[in-house]
């Protein structure tokens, strides 16, 4: 089994541009959050998956944990509180790219408490986005990565950084660093390493999106390799990178290589297929507006 462990939210995304004396465009709700994506993206590709947060009980919250089980995503670690579910406001650029803003204050999942061990047939745990940057949940995570990567569990994490939320970039930056020993697979964009100061080393192996120029892994022992994107019509980049990672970790599971030991025994051929997958995936998920993340016959016809 593979945890996923952050955030959940409500993103709120423009059906359509504004204009012709409509200075707002309508608003359409849709499930999402990084880790959020991330799960249910590996419940869609068929792996045994689970969410490890904090969700709030309104409607919302019913709403998101509803297209968890829907992905047939185990929900036995999410944890309930009845404050309001974060909302995300997206605008959408010409490109297909997307920006946020975030309400996120007192929300139901800021409050997420470290959980105990997590159970034996986890493999491996996924962190990242907000949820490792918002207090007082943020130091709860933290803990429950070193904890776990304590343990031997392989560990993934994606920053995705969300400079909107982060005050002090240098602080930030440090303590992304002290994560490093702890991380397994660093999964980064382009923007992201821009932000963070260069592509790091320490984990296992670092895959770095380059959007249309494809994706890059970089292992600890030298190797690198890279594939080109799937070209595709963009109708927004939401939920992409989300994407990557579990498509990421389900090409890995299928290699038996969920292990910090496993990984850097992985090829150039291994890592070129992995990576071609996850290209395919991030490209259906670009083709449809929001994140939605595809199912595995889409990618295996």
């Amino acid at each position: 089994m593979i945890v996923v462990a952050g955030e959940s939210l409500i993103d709120l995304v423009p059906l359509a541009p504004g204009g012709h004396g409509e200075p707002l465009p309508p608003l359409s709700p849709r499930p999402g959050g990084g880790p959020y994506n991330t799960a249910v993206a590996l419940g869609r590709l068929g792996g045994r998956a689970a969410f490890c947060s904090r969700i709030s009980t309104d409607g919302f919250g019913e709403a998101l944990l509803a297209g968890l089980r829907t992905a047939g995503v185990d929900t036995s670690l999410v944890a309930r509180g009845p404050e309001p579910t974060t909302l995300a406001v997206a605008s959408i650029g010409a490109d297909g790219s997307a920006g946020y803003g975030f309400y996120a204050l007192g929300t139901a999942d800021r409050l997420f408490e470290l959980p105990p061990p997590l159970p034996e047939p986890v493999r491996a745990v996924a962190f990242g986005t907000l949820s490792l940057v918002l207090e007082p949940g943020a130091s709860a995570y933290e803990e429950l990565l070193r904890r776990e990567a304590g343990r031997g569990l392989f560990t993934l994490l994606d920053p995705n950084v969300r400079t909107g939320l982060i005050p002090d970039p240098d602080a930030y930056r440090r303590r992304f660093e002290s994560w490093l020993p702890d991380v397994s697979l660093l999964k980064l964009s382009e923007d992201d390493a821009g932000r963070l100061g260069g592509v790091p080393r320490g984990p296992a192996a670092v895959v770095l999106t380059r959007g249309a120029d494809g994706l890059t892994v970089r292992t600890r022992g030298g190797l690198e390799v890279s594939v080109p994107a799937v070209p595709v019509r963009v109708a927004d980049t939401i939920g992409a990178g989300d994407t990557v990672n579990a498509a990421l970790l389900h090409g890995l599971a299928a290699r038996d290589a969920l292990s910090p030991e496993a990984l850097p025994e992985l090829g150039p051929e291994d890592w070129r297929e992995v990576l071609h997958f996850a290209a395919r995936a991030a490209a259906a998920t670009c083709s449809r507006a929001g994140a939605e993340p595809p199912y595995a016959y889409e990618l295996h016809p």
